[in-house]
C-alpha cells in the first residue's frame, strides 16, 4: 500500500524521509547540563530505526532555567561539545536527522527528579530561585518566582540567541521552542501566570509579545535552512486560562515573527489543570489549527498505533506525529509500523535477521499467525 505516514516531508531547508518524529523526553541523566553516554544509547537506539526525525530532550538555554540538576543545557562550550559528541557517535551508523527543543522551566524549575520524588528542590539541597512573568507560584508549596525586570528579560533574550548560535555549529536541522506545559514561555502567554501591567501583560497580544520576540531572535540567528517551531498547549485546561481560540491567535502572531510549525501538546499551567488523555486526543486541535492558520502542524498525545498515525497524516490533520512513550516502549516502532502498513523499509544489516520474511518469529510476536 501507499503510506502517507512513510511519505517524505520537506519544510524550509530540511527534508525528512517520513512523518514520524521521536518526541523530546527528559532523561535526567545530564552531567552538569552536558549530555552523557546515556544519551548515546538512548537517542542512538531510536536513530537506528529510521524515524524521520529524533529530538534531543528539552534543553535549557540558561542556568536559571534548569528543570533539575540532571537536565540538559546548551549555554556553555562544554554543553555544545557534549551534544556534538553524541551526534558524532550516532553518525557512525545513522544519518537520521536530529532536532533540539529549547527549554526554560521558569517557575517550574529547580525541581527534584521523578526518582527523587518530584516537587521543588530546597535551596539547602542545591535549589535556586525560579523566574516568571509575575510573582505567582505554580502551586501551594512551590516557590514564588522572581518577576522579570527589563535587565532580566534582556538576559533571557540573549540566552535564546546564544543557544541558536550554537545550533548553527551542530548537526541539527530543527529547533522547537518549548512554549507549553507551564514552562517559561507558556507562563507569559497565560493570564493565570501573567498579570504584568507593562508591554508584556494584559491583552493576549501583549502576553504573546515576549514569546514573539524570542521567535524573532532565534529565527534571525539560525541559518536559513534550519526549521523553527514551537510546542504549544491546545489550551490551558483550566477555567480563566487561554482557550483554543486564543491559541489560534497566538499562532498567527508567532507566524508573523518567523515560525515554521507548531506542535500541539498538553501540560499543566497550574496543578489545577485537568487533562483527560485518550488515544489521539490532541489531533482535532492540530487539524483545526492547521486549517485556521495554514501553518505546518505537528501533534503529540497518545499516538501509539501505526494505523492511527497513518490516519492522522493521510487525512491531513497534521504534517508530522511526535511520539514519545510509544518509542520508550518499543524503540523499533518505525519498523513495526512499516510492517503493519505494508511498507518495505531498509534495515541496518546488523538487524537483518529480525526482518519480517526472514524471521518466522516476527509474525508470531506480532500476532499475525498463531504459534505452534
Amino acid at each position: 500500500m501507499s503510506s502517507k505516514l512513510f511519505s517524505p516531508f520537506a519544510i524550509r531547508g530540511a527534508a525528512y524521509a517520513n512523518r514520524i518524529a521521536v518526541s523530546p523526553m527528559a532523561q535526567y541523566k545530564g552531567d552538569n547540563g552536558s549530555a552523557t553516554r546515556w544519551h548515546d544509547q538512548h537517542l542512538g537506539s531510536f536513530a537506528a530505526s529510521n524515524p524521520g526525525l529524533v529530538f534531543f530532550e528539552s534543553t535549557s538555554v540558561e542556568r536559571e532555567g534548569w528543570g533539575s540538576l540532571d537536565c540538559l543545557a546548551l549555554h556553555s562550550d562544554e554543553h555544545e561539545t557534549a551534544i556534538r559528541q553524541v551526534l558524532g557517535n550516532i553518525r557512525t551508523y545513522s544519518e537520521t536527522p536530529f532536532a533540539i527543543q529549547f527549554g526554560h522551566s521558569g517557575r517550574k524549575g529547580s525541581g527534584k527528579t521523578p526518582a527523587g520524588g518530584r516537587g521543588p528542590l530546597p535551596v539547602e539541597e542545591g535549589g535556586w530561585p525560579v523566574w516568571g512573568p509575575s510573582e505567582i507560584a505554580y502551586a501551594d508549596g512551590h516557590p514564588t518566582p522572581v518577576a522579570f525586570g527589563d535587565d532580566d528579560l534582556d538576559r533571557v533574550r540573549e540566552s535564546y540567541r546564544q543557544a541558536a548560535e550554537r545550533v548553527n555549529r551542530l548537526d541539527l536541522t530543527l529547533v522547537e521552542l518549548h512554549g507549553a506545559h507551564g514552562y517559561l514561555l507558556h507562563t507569559f502567554m497565560s493570564p493565570l501566570s501573567n498579570q504584568r501591567a507593562d508591554a508584556y501583560g494584559g491583552t493576549l497580544k501583549k502576553r504573546t509579545a515576549f514569546v514573539a520576540e524570542i521567535v524573532e531572535i532565534v529565527r534571525r540567528e539560525l541559518h536559513d535552512d534550519r526549521v523553527l517551531g514551537i510546542r504549544l498547549n491546545a489550551h490551558d485546561y483550566v477555567g480563566e486560562g487561554t482557550t483554543f481560540e486564543d491559541t489560534i491567535e497566538i499562532v498567527k502572531i508567532l507566524q508573523d515573527a518567523g515560525l515554521d510549525y507548531v506542535c500541539v501538546s498538553a501540560g499543566a499551567i497550574t496543578n489545577e489543570a485537568k487533562i483527560e488523555q485518550s488515544p489521539g486526543y490532541l489531533v482535532p486541535f492540530a487539524s483545526k489549527l492547521k486549517k485556521a492558520t495554514n501553518i505546518h502542524a505537528f501533534v503529540t498525545g497518545m499516538i501509539i498505533q501505526p494505523h492511527q498515525a497513518e490516519e492522522v497524516i493521510a487525512d491531513g490533520h497534521a504534517d508530522m506525529v511526535e511520539i514519545a512513550r510509544g518509542f520508550l516502549d518499543d524503540p523499533r516502532w518505525v519498523w513495526h509500523a512499516a510492517e503493519a502498513l505494508g511498507v518495505e523499509l531498509d534495515f541496518m544489516m546488523q538487524y537483518w535477521m529480525a526482518k519480517p520474511g526472514r524471521w518466522p518469529g516476527a509474525r508470531i510476536i506480532r500476532g499475525t499467525v498463531a504459534a505452534e
